[in-house]
């Protein structure tokens, strides 16, 4: 299994538009972050975990030609809104497999009404295959995928396993249950937004806390805010099995 960050930044991504953040005007390509994305690849099939705004460039950087795919955990806008852009996909392969829970259909329903239409829909439109989400196992290409039930702030979310890697974004709050299904992970991905608590992210010692809990063999930090600091100084300050993931990395199982 490989996977590629196709983003590991925050809601605004990084550099913040107008921002003069040191961190914001730093040249390190790992201190450029765009919207907070996944790519997960196993034998012939290739997922996306979100597709936020900068999904389009994320695609053509990545030199994805084909999604079996999108799985997302939320409806917030960084997390759905290059859902247009799958067209390209949609043009060469047919209707595009999403997978989510009810309350986030809902959303996707409302924002981009004309692909979700059955009447009157513009010729030019993707077409899609809504495959609810609850929180049990379900099949993505030829392996189960499991959820993970949590809360940012007030929102339920969705992480997900897949197999020994887990991936989980904008949580906050995680019951003991969903903690027990991420033991035995070889891989750990989970949002370490900045040094400050928040009220919906995990901070940094909160996201390490909650590793050395779950116990993998590796672990990568994501959803990264300007206020978390600089890449390289973080890393370096890091647990010995723990790292900052950056944009274009990629890790294999």
């Amino acid at each position: 299994m490989k996977i590629t960050f196709l983003g590991t930044g925050t809601s605004q991504g990084i550099p913040v538009i107008g921002s003069d953040h040191p961190v914001c005007l730093s040249e390190n390509i790992k201190d450029q972050r765009l919207r907070v994305s996944v790519l997960v690849e196993w034998e012939d099939y290739t997922f996306v975990v979100d597709c936020g705004p900068d999904f389009r460039q994320q695609m053509l950087r990545a030199k994805v030609s084909k999604i079996d795919g999108i799985i997302f955990t939320h409806e917030h806008a960084d997390h759905t809104m290059g859902l247009d852009d799958i067209r390209p996909f949609f043009f060469r392969q047919g209707d595009i497999p999403l997978y989510a829970n009810k309350r986030v259909f809902k959303a996707l329903e409302q924002r981009f009404d004309y692909i979700f239409t059955t009447e009157n829909k513009y010729p030019g439109a993707p077409n899609v295959i809504k495959n609810v989400v609850e929180n049990q196992s379900f099949l993505a290409g030829n392996i189960n995928v499991m959820p993970i039930d949590g809360l940012h702030h007030k929102l339920q979310v969705f992480g997900y396993r897949f197999q020994n890697f887990a991936y989980l974004t904008d949580m906050k709050t995680i019951a003991d249950k969903e903690v027990e299904k991420l033991y035995g992970l070889e891989i750990l991905v989970v949002n370490a937004l900045r040094i400050e608590p928040h009220m919906s992210h995990f901070n940094l010692e909160e996201a390490l806390h909650f590793i050395a809990r779950v116990k993998p063999k590796r672990a990568y930090l994501t959803h990264i805010s300007p206020h978390l600091g600089f890449h390289d100084e973080v890393e370096q300050n890091l647990p010995e099995n723990v790292y900052l993931a950056y944009d274009n990395l990629q890790i294999t199982i």
